[in-house]
């Protein structure tokens, strides 16, 4: 018997012997490796914000990449493409209607900035620091122009000025300019305006600063970026004007969107399209000019 038992062979010493620092690993490996494979797996997971935001980007962008496309157009027409050319955008150059135009549209703007920046940042002020009687209804009916429409904002400046014999000029859009110009400044000013500290201002006058050297020294530089930004865009919608221009317009006096609705009224050109990515150019430079300014005060006062 006992020479049988020795002929079994004993299985459990030929098993190896597991050691401490081997079940270590195995018990740590399985977590890196699921970590290994969320990273050599990435999840492309498009939800639907992103389809739908691009979508609409896309149908809001396809026309100016279409336009944009055929200003370069060797075709008088755009119905079809006949090769790439830069002609139209040197003929404008030496297009003295457009020259005269854009000359017009930039006098008007410019005046109409000028003038609304100062009247806007004193009414801003005057609203936001003091009170006086009529406050509430003065406030709401200065920034009618923002709310009504072009067209009946263009009728009421003709009658106006039909009413008090004033003929019609260059500088008479310059005054309908001024209404709205002077409205988004002041709201952009108002805006600015809500989120100072009003102890800065009064810290001044209590060390001897006058209420004028305290608005120019102090208020004034914290309102600068709400100015530049209202001045921007409202110089934006002066070029872009056309409705209060042709009812205001006197004889012979042309802006650039008036020469550009006269053009195409006999079918849309080359130039125009070269003119108007040009316009388009202006106006997104000018805009991303008012966004850096608004963005970099926000983080000059946040630190």
């Amino acid at each position: 018997m006992l020479k049988e038992k020795e002929k079994i062979p004993n299985y459990q010493s030929q098993l190896p012997i597991p050691h401490y620092q081997d079940m270590e690993n195995t018990t740590e490996n399985p977590q890196e490796e699921i970590q290994a494979d969320m990273y050599l797996k990435p999840k492309f997971k498009v939800s639907w914000q992103v389809v739908f935001a691009v979508l609409m980007f896309f149908y809001m962008y396809l026309p100016i990449l279409v336009l944009t496309f055929y200003s370069f157009n060797k075709s008088r027409f755009s119905a079809g493409w006949e090769g790439f050319t830069l002609d139209w955008y040197v003929k404008l150059f030496s297009d003295s209607r457009i020259l005269i135009a854009l000359r017009n549209s930039l006098t008007v703007a410019i005046c109409a900035v000028a003038i609304s920046a100062v009247l806007g940042t004193l009414m801003a002020v005057g609203l936001a620091r003091y009170r006086f009687p009529g406050k509430s209804l003065y406030q709401g009916v200065a920034y009618l122009p923002i709310i009504i429409p072009d067209i009946a904002s263009a009728v009421a400046t003709l009658v106006f000025l039909a009413a008090l014999a004033i003929p019609l000029s260059l500088w008479t859009i310059v005054a309908a300019h001024i209404v709205f110009c002077l409205a988004y400044i002041a709201l952009a000013v108002s805006t600015r305006l809500a989120d100072l500290n009003p102890s800065l201002e009064e810290a001044a006058l209590d060390l001897g600063a006058t209420p004028v050297e305290a608005f120019v020294q102090v208020l004034l530089p914290q309102l600068l970026p709400g100015i530049v930004s209202g001045c921007l865009l409202s110089f934006v919608l002066s070029m872009d004007d056309f409705l209060i221009a042709s009812f205001t317009a006197g004889s012979g006096t042309t802006t650039l969107p008036m020469e550009i609705f006269s053009r195409i009224r006999t079918g849309v050109k080359p130039d125009i399209n070269a003119l108007s990515v040009l316009l388009m150019v202006g106006s997104g430079g000018l805009a991303f000019l008012a966004e850096y300014l608004r963005g970099r005060s926000d983080q000059k006062r946040a630190n």
